[in-house]
Order: C-alpha cells, then sequence, then structure tokens
C-alpha cells in the first residue's frame, strides 16, 4: 500500500491520476487532495474516495465544507496546500508516501519543499517546482533521499529510456542528447502575421491534448516547451547544449535520448497522460493499462520538423533563461504567468505574452544560486511589476 497526497485533485492531470488509481483500489491509498475553487468537482471525488484531509482555495468553502462532511479535516489558501502535502496520518503509517504535484504555477514549490524534508517522494507535475527552485529541490532530495519522479509525458519518455535495468538512469557520459518533442499548439501552421488576430478562445484548442487552460496557452506559445527544457536541466542533469527539441506534430513519440554511438532510443505512445501517470506510481514495475495500445496493423505517419526559434521566440528565451540560470527562469517564469493571467482576462493579445516575457527578463537583475526566500522574493516583485504597469490587482 502506498499513501497518496495528491495537490491538484480537480485539475486535468489530478482527475487522470484519480482514475488510474481506481485501477488499483487495492494498493493506493489517499490521505489528503486539494483542489481550487471547483467545489462540484470535490464533492465528486469524496463520493469515491475517503481522504483525511482536504484543502480548498478558499475560507468560505472550506467553513461550509467542515459542516456538510464531519469525518474530514478541511483547510485553504496556500498554506492549506502545504498542510495537504504535509498531513500526518493515523492510520498506515508503515506505508511508502508518495505527494503528487499536480498543481500549475509557482504555487508548487513550497509545498513540494516541506513534502521532501518529511522524506516523501515526489511525483512531479508542476512544471515550475524545478523550473525555479531547480538547485534548491535537487539538493534537499539528495539530503533527505527521495524519489523525484517525473509524470509529465516529455519528461517521463526521457526517465524510460535513460533506466537501465530498472537501477536508475544512465551514466550521462554515454548520452549525446535528449530530444524533446513539440507538437507545436494550437497555432502551429500559423505564420507569425497570423498570429497578430488569434483569439482566447483559438489558443485553447490543442491539437492533440485535452489540458488545463494554463498550459494549453503555454503550448500555442511554446513556453511549455521551454519549462520543460529547463526542467529537464535539472532532472536529468545535463548542460542546456545537450537538451535539443523538435517538432512532432502526432505526439506519437514522446521523447528521445540519442547515446554517443548513435543510437537513438524513443518512447511512444498513444497522447494520454494516463501512461506516464500509471508509470510513476507503479515504478519501478510496469502493469496493465486501460490506456489504448498502439495498433501496428494500422498506418502510422510520424513526422519532425526542426524547431524554429524565430517562429517561437518564448522558446529561445527559455533556453536564455536557463542558460544565465540564477533567478533568471523564476523571472521567466513568473513574467509569463502574469502574462497569461492578462491575456486570458482579455487584457493583451496573444503576441503580447512574449513581448512581456522578454521586456522583463532585460529589466531584471541576476542573482546566482539563489535560496528560496530570494526565490519567492523576486517573484513577488516580478508579478507586482508587471500588475502595477497593466493595472491590475489580483488576490
Amino acid at each position: 500500500m502506498k499513501n497518496i497526497y495528491l495537490l491538484g485533485a480537480s485539475g486535468s492531470i489530478g482527475t487522470q491520476t484519480l482514475e488510474v488509481i481506481e485501477n488499483f483500489k487495492n494498493e493506493y491509498n489517499i490521505v489528503s487532495l486539494s483542489v481550487g475553487k471547483n467545489i462540484k468537482k470535490l464533492e465528486e471525488i469524496l463520493t469515491k474516495f475517503h481522504p483525511e484531509f482536504v484543502s480548498v482555495e478558499k475560507e468560505e468553502d472550506a467553513n461550509i465544507l467542515k459542516k456538510k462532511y464531519a469525518n474530514i479535516i478541511f483547510s485553504y489558501g496556500e498554506q492549506g496546500l502545504i498542510d495537504a502535502a504535509c498531513y500526518q496520518s493515523k492510520n498506515n503509517k508503515n506505508c511508502e508516501e508518495y505527494v503528487i504535484n499536480a498543481v500549475v504555477g509557482m504555487i508548487g514549490l513550497l509545498p513540494t519543499i516541506e513534502a521532501i524534508k518529511l522524506k516523501r517522494n515526489i511525483l512531479l507535475a508542476n512544471k515550475e517546482t524545478l523550473v525555479v527552485g531547480g538547485e534548491v529541490i535537487q539538493g534537499l532530495v539528495k539530503e533527505y533521499g527521495v524519489k523525484l519522479l517525473p509524470i509529465d509525458s516529455e519528461h517521463s519518455a526521457i526517465f524510460q529510456c535513460l533506466d537501465k535495468n530498472n537501477q536508475g538512469c544512465t551514466s550521462k557520459n554515454e548520452v549525446s542528447k535528449i530530444i524533446i518533442t513539440a507538437s507545436g499548439g494550437a497555432f502551429r501552421t500559423k505564420t507569425r502575421d497570423e498570429l497578430k488576430y488569434v483569439t482566447l478562445e483559438d489558443a485553447l484548442k490543442h491539437p492533440n491534448w485535452n489540458m488545463g487552460n494554463k498550459i494549453t496557452i503555454d503550448c500555442a506559445t511554446m513556453v511549455n516547451k521551454g519549462l520543460e527544457v529547463i526542467e529537464a536541466h535539472y532532472l536529468f542533469n545535463l548542460p542546456y547544449e545537450q537538451i535539443e527539441t523538435v517538432l512532432h506534430k502526432e505526439s506519437i513519440i514522446h521523447s528521445m535520448v540519442e547515446y554517443i554511438d548513435g543510437s537513438v532510443l524513443a518512447q511512444m505512445a498513444e497522447p494520454n497522460m494516463k501512461l506516464p501517470i500509471q508509470y510513476a506510481l507503479t515504478y519501478p514495475n510496469r502493469k496493465k493499462s486501460v490506456v489504448k495500445k498502439m495498433d501496428f496493423q494500422k498506418s502510422y505517419t510520424m513526422t519532425f520538423e526542426p524547431m524554429d526559434f524565430n517562429r517561437y521566440p518564448c522558446l529561445k528565451m527559455a533556453y536564455e533563461a536557463g542558460k544565465m540560470g540564477g533567478i533568471m527562469p523564476t523571472v521567466f517564469n513568473a513574467s509569463n504567468e502574469e502574462a497569461v493571467h492578462l491575456f486570458m482576462e482579455r487584457k493583451i493579445s496573444f503576441l503580447d505574452i512574449e513581448k512581456i516575457i522578454n521586456e522583463t527578463l532585460k529589466e531584471s537583475i541576476n542573482i546566482l544560486h539563489p535560496n528560496i526566500y530570494q526565490i519567492l522574493e523576486v517573484d513577488k516583485i516580478t508579478r507586482n511589476k508587471i500588475r502595477l504597469r497593466y493595472d491590475v490587482e489580483r488576490k
């Protein structure tokens, strides 16, 4: 039995995680979970699962739920999210403990840090945790001896291609490069001129994946791939020169590893997030999945195109911020999150997202090897600067 602490249970990754766990009911125990504002979805979850602890975004929702579910402890806000990751169950004390971080954004960083300090293993779908806190997180993972396993389809693919006999990653001296595939998002067939006129509704129409709004927009700008590049740098301890991105519109090959002898290993599957979620949950074992398998009696077409950094400048900026290191990935992430909020509020155009990121990076002064307090402070300053510039107040 594994104890599960699920952050972001009502989102795309969270709901699919619960569906995977339903297939292995006797192997996983949902101890705690968190949701944001989707209380209707939370109540649906509570009819199937019986956590001891639940965190929601708003205090008023927590107070209402306390009266309705007397056998569950409720909390709220950012502290509630940390509490969900760190909740101490009175039952199943000898179980392995796994925090599944499926929240979106910078808010996922502190719960991960505190959970690692409790020696809980981390299954990570929250890219921002490593993007802004990679040095800190990897130091803590080593110090406390916990597992850090990726849930993202691309990073799961790389992890699987690197994993030698289930003994952890291959020696990096054998690796020539890793190749992260990108679908190209909703606007992959559009020119730069055509992007001037796209709408929010257009940006949310991903051709291959069904995901949350923020990550779908990030796919359209290619910021999502940039975050994955920075995350891969920390996950696999490789320099940016050995991390390549390539357009692969079919999303069948989820990523590849090229070895020094010229061999390329690729992980292939239908585009379905349940597969990397299940692999992380069952690692180092594999178990039968409900995911549709590839049928090689049918015809498959797989195409690859080189990445055009002029067409996708946000990806270029991500590489640059990653190579600068220090506080710059935090600036990149914070400016993108704020810009995406503005776009979803229809206050800026789609192309203004990259403009805001670029301007903010140029205005920022780097701090090398930042501690967690400096990361949080720079994140706050960056967001406030953008909000003041666009006259936005956000709680």
